[in-house]
């Protein structure tokens, strides 16, 4: 098996730092508000939520245009549109160099924003969007003209997903939805929210849940309030649908199999996430082992005391385990359709998400009090990725991926 990277990835890893530094870090400089002590205070509308600040979601479209004029927003699409036909293993690359470069404006990932942007609304869509769909959704979605939420979790269910109580009933050539959606998020700018909600079936059925475009203006939409997080600002909206009207062309993929939509959504970012995470945790075993280096204690360097040596040959050796997995993961994903590699996608994610929070807790660890500061960055990574421990599918979720495969569970 050959563990190097294809031969066009390094020389483009390199054209897109030169991209950074030349159009995105002047930028983050003029606005390092937003990226140093003052991040979280800079970034959240406190009296308004604790929802994002306009400027700050302005100053994140400003990158996003930039990066789509010099052709590397739309990387990991395909070229019909306008894309460059990135496949999983390039984007789990790319993704793991944007994010072990540590905070910054071309990849801040508490925004799930990037100079190479990720797009699994865009690749719902051209799965199971009808023609018409298609022409009215795809481009709006890569330019921001349309935004979609993510309304899959209630109030009294998360990971069980099939349990749903927003149902959705039919009337001549409209649905009638009702119920309630928990942790929708980007909802506070979204045009239109992917509500999924019971059609037909018994709860606890994965068949008879379908997938709802519904717009955030409809009459019975309502946010009453975002859920203030670990990591601010929030955009985590809690949303609730009194006899919400929809007409029946809103149906995103086919009715009563809308779970395969809410699928293709997950794999896509766990995969992605997982190399993001990855990233981010080789940031922090890098600046730990350099600071170890510099730092004298007692007269000598903290580097000299196995102490602190052994936790990060630990961490390292993780990471390169971990590089390993996401990356034949993603290889995997550019072979097999996604449903037949989900256990080794569910792998790479629930371990590098592992990965990261004890490697920014260690940082901080070596780091001392200055560690635990927001002056450094190990916090507000520890912060951030720590929830990808419960979104995306929580691990306990993810484990059981596994083992369902590996004990042959739920096979006909």
């Amino acid at each position: 098996m050959d563990f190097s990277l294809p031969d066009h990835l390094p020389g483009l890893l390199d054209e897109m730092d030169a991209f950074i530094e030349a159009e995105i870090k002047p930028l983050e400089r003029e606005h390092i508000q937003y990226f140093d002590h003052r991040r979280e205070h800079a970034r959240t509308d406190w009296d308004n939520g604790g929802i994002p600040r306009r400027e700050w979601e302005d100053l994140l479209g400003e990158m996003r245009r930039r990066a789509d004029k010099a052709g590397w927003l739309r990387y990991g699409l395909p070229s019909r549109f306008g894309g460059r036909d990135g496949s999983n293993i390039d984007m789990a690359v790319i993704r793991e160099h944007l994010a072990h470069k540590g905070l910054g404006l071309h990849n801040d990932l508490q925004d799930e924003s990037s100079i190479v942007g990720n797009f699994p609304q865009v690749i719902m869509m051209d799965r199971f969007g009808t023609d018409t769909q298609k022409k009215e959704w795809t481009d709006a979605l890569i330019t921001g003209e349309r935004s979609m939420a993510f309304g899959l979790t209630e109030p009294n269910h998360g990971s069980d997903a099939t349990w749903l109580e927003t149902t959705a009933v039919q009337d001549g050539d409209e649905w009638i939805i009702n119920g309630a959606k928990r942790f929708n998020t980007g909802v506070h700018r979204a045009t239109h929210d992917l509500v999924f909600a019971r059609t037909s079936g018994d709860p606890g059925q994965a068949r008879g849940i379908s997938a709802f475009l519904v717009p955030t203006d409809a009459p019975g939409f309502s946010v009453p309030y975002y859920w203030w997080t670990f990591n601010m600002p929030t955009d985590h909206g809690e949303v609730v649908l009194e006899n919400v009207r929809v007409p029946a062309e809103s149906i995103l993929g086919e009715v009563d199999r809308g779970l395969e939509v809410g699928q293709t959504f997950l794999h896509e970012n766990r995969i992605r996430q997982a190399a993001s995470s990855l990233g981010a945790a080789q940031h922090c075993i890098d600046r730990a082992v350099a600071y170890a280096g510099e730092r004298t204690v007692f007269g000598k360097p903290l580097a000299v005391n196995q102490a602190v040596q052994w936790p990060l040959v630990e961490l390292q050796t993780e990471a390169q385990m971990v590089r390993l997995l996401v990356r034949f993961a993603a290889s995997e994903l550019d072979r097999n359709h996604h449903m037949e590699v989900s256990d080794k996608v569910s792998m790479a994610n629930y371990r590098a998400n592992r990965l990261v929070c004890e490697a920014a807790d260690r940082a901080m660890q070596v780091f001392g009090g200055v560690g635990y500061s927001r002056h450094e960055p190990f916090e507000h990574i520890y912060r951030h990725h720590r929830r990808y421990r419960i979104t995306e599918g929580a691990e306990e979720i993810q484990i059981r991926r596994v083992a369902q495969r590996l004990f042959g569970f739920g096979r006909k």
